[in-house]
Parts: structure tokens; C-alpha cells; sequence
């Protein structure tokens, strides 16, 4: 029986995709980080069948204050008699939500500059490279920290704020991938084949450039959350949730860093490392996958 065009392509495709996850799982690095990312992530989904959301409402905390870890609290509880075990547990969906949220925003708008202005070139090129530019030289914590300000504060805004000020870097690393791309036989012929600019970048130069991007993602990811924990910090983030960075916040407001209440500062100081660290395993394993030139220098 003779496999269709589509039967192959499956073939091809399940191929690629066994071959991706043998050169990831060679990488113990890149595993160690997405067992991390999982037990997180799945962790972060369980919350609300786990736990009770009500104990994180200061008017029903029934703990001592800066009470120190014990067997009803396994992390004791911060300044109002919350579990700080919650409080962790709740952040880390807050955290992930809008570390994923920025990260993809920033990849979207930077690859569709990077894209535009390689493909084609001339004025459009000359205007999104001065943009681009012109985020470049004005750090993007200090953008993001003016946007959450004049913004109403909330968790999309810290999302919007992040996502629209660090997208620089991915448009250069795009750009550049792009002109590769594009200075290959291939394109030439289907030039010449009267393939328009829609077909060129959505059936050549993008299936050639996401495999970067998305390897890029996993990096802008570990970038985001810290940006989030930042501004979270410095008392921008959003009011009503709980993140690791609004508890680093209150644990300095109310004096249980000098008080030496270490169980309040340190599970969400933890948690925000691990998270980061997982993230960045994983985008060095998945850059050996994608560019094969790395493989075995690690």
C-alpha cells in the first residue's frame, strides 16, 4: 500500500520530533529543569483542589504573627498569620501566569519586527530598526516600571508592561536568522516561481526561524518572572493576588528580614531561583536541539 503525501509528512514530522527529544534527554541539565518546571507548574494547577484559597484572607488568618515553622505551619506564617507554605504556593501561579503571558508577548512583537524588517528591508527596515533602537538604549525595567505606573495597576498590566519593553533583543536575534534564511537558493527559486511575500514567510522563513524563537522563549520566560518579581517589589504589581515579589515586599515592610523571620523571606526567594534556573536548563538543552553546531561543547 503506498503512504500518502500526508502519511509521510506525519512520518517526517514524528521522526524530527523523536530525534528533537533524544538530543534533549541526552542534555541532564534540560531534564533536571523541566521535571522542575512540571512539579511547578502542576503544583501551581492543584492549588485551588488542594488547598483553601480562604486562608489567604487576612481576616481569616488564625496563626500567630512571624510565628516560626512547626508542625501546623510547615513554613510559619508572615506579618497578618498567614501560612507562608500558602502563601508560596499561591504565588507561584501568579508568578508563572505572567512570566509565560510577558515572555510570549515579547516574543510575538519581536518576531514580528525582526521578521518585517529583514523580509522587506528598505524604509520599513530603516523605521522598526530606529524603534528598535530606541528600546534598546532606555533600560527595560525603567520602561516597565513607568508603564505600571501610569497604567492601572493589575496583573495584565504588569503582563502588558513587561511584554511591550523587552522585545528588543528577540527582534535583532530574528532579524538576523531571518537574512540567513532569506539568502538561501531556495527562496530564490520561489521568487522566481512568482511566490508572494505571504507564502515566502509563512511557508519558508518563519518554519526556519521558530525553532530559535521558541527556543528563546524558555530564556524570555526566566527574564519575565524576574522583571515580575521586581516590580512586584517595589509595590507596582497587582494589590489583590499574591506573588513571590509582593512577598519579599512585605517581608521587608514589616521588618521580618531584620526581625530574623528567615521562613518568610526565604521560600519565595527560593522559589523565584528555582523557577529561573529550570527555565534557563531548558532553553541551553533545547538551543543544542535546535542548533546542532552546539551539541558536545557542553
Amino acid at each position: 500500500m503506498t503512504a500518502t503525501a500526508a502519511q509521510i509528512r506525519w512520518a517526517r514530522r514524528r521522526a524530527r520530533a523523536g530525534e528533537a527529544w533524544r538530543v534533549f534527554r541526552a542534555d541532564r541539565a534540560g531534564l533536571v529543569g523541566l521535571a522542575l518546571l512540571v512539579l511547578t507548574a502542576l503544583l501551581a494547577l492543584m492549588a485551588p483542589v488542594l488547598t483553601d484559597p480562604a486562608g489567604l484572607d487576612v481576616t481569616r488568618a488564625t496563626g500567630e504573627p512571624l510565628q516560626a515553622p512547626s508542625g501546623e505551619y510547615w513554613l510559619g506564617t508572615d506579618e497578618s498569620g498567614r501560612s507562608v507554605l500558602l502563601l508560596t504556593w499561591w504565588g507561584a501561579r501568579v508568578s508563572l501566569v505572567v512570566g509565560l503571558s510577558a515572555a510570549v508577548l515579547s516574543v510575538l512583537i519581536g518576531t514580528v519586527v525582526g521578521v518585517l524588517a529583514a523580509h522587506f528591508g528598505g524604509w520599513t527596515s530603516r523605521i522598526l530598526l530606529r524603534v528598535t533602537d530606541f528600546f534598546l538604549v532606555l533600560p527595560s525595567l525603567v520602561l516597565a516600571i513607568a508603564l505600571s505606573t501610569v497604567l492601572a495597576r493589575g496583573l495584565w498590566t504588569i503582563v502588558l508592561a513587561i511584554g511591550v519593553t523587552s522585545w528588543p533583543a528577540t527582534a535583532r536575534m530574528v532579524r538576523a536568522q531571518t537574512l540567513t534564511v532569506q539568502a538561501r537558493p531556495y527562496i530564490e527559486r520561489a521568487r522566481a516561481l512568482g511566490a508572494g511575500h505571504r507564502h515566502i514567510i509563512s511557508h519558508h522563513v518563519l518554519p526556519a526561524v521558530l525553532p530559535l524563537v521558541f527556543a528563546n522563549t524558555t530564556l524570555s520566560v526566566a527574564s519575565a518572572i524576574i522583571a515580575e518579581s521586581t516590580l512586584s517589589f517595589l509595590g507596582l504589581g497587582d494589590p489583590g493576588r499574591v506573588s513571590w515579589g509582593s512577598m519579599l515586599k512585605s517581608a521587608m515592610d514589616t521588618g521580618a528580614v531584620t526581625g530574623g523571620a528567615w521562613w518568610y523571606l526565604l521560600p519565595p526567594g527560593v522559589g523565584i531561583v528555582v523557577v529561573v534556573l529550570s527555565f534557563t536548563l531548558c532553553g541551553r538543552a533545547l538551543e543544542a536541539v535546535f542548533n546542532p553546531r552546539l551539541r558536545g561543547r557542553r
